[in-house]
């Protein structure tokens, strides 16, 4: 007799399914979490894959700033040369 299809297939183990929760808590989608809990790669390479799942919104929320927003404030009130966008040569 056949089991009603799922989505996934069941958890492995309990560190799988921590690790799953913990991310969907995080907000990231269900997908992304799916496939980083079930990763064989370590702590140690997660925090890359986690960037990538949770968007700029979600760290603006927890109060960081963003790097390259703040370069970019940096770099236009940096100018050049003071005398607007570009100077003439002369």
């Amino acid at each position: 007799m056949a089991t009603a299809a799922t989505a996934h297939e069941p958890m492995e183990t309990m560190e799988e399914g921590v690790r799953f929760r913990n991310l969907r808590a995080l907000g990231v989608s269900e997908w992304a979490a799916w496939m980083m809990a079930k990763s064989s790669k370590g702590p140690h390479v997660m925090p890359r894959n986690t960037n990538n799942a949770l968007d700029v919104t979600y760290w603006e929320r927890q109060g960081l700033l963003s790097l390259l927003a703040h370069y970019g404030k940096l770099r236009q009130s940096l100018g050049t040369a003071g005398c607007g966008p570009a100077c003439p040569v002369v």
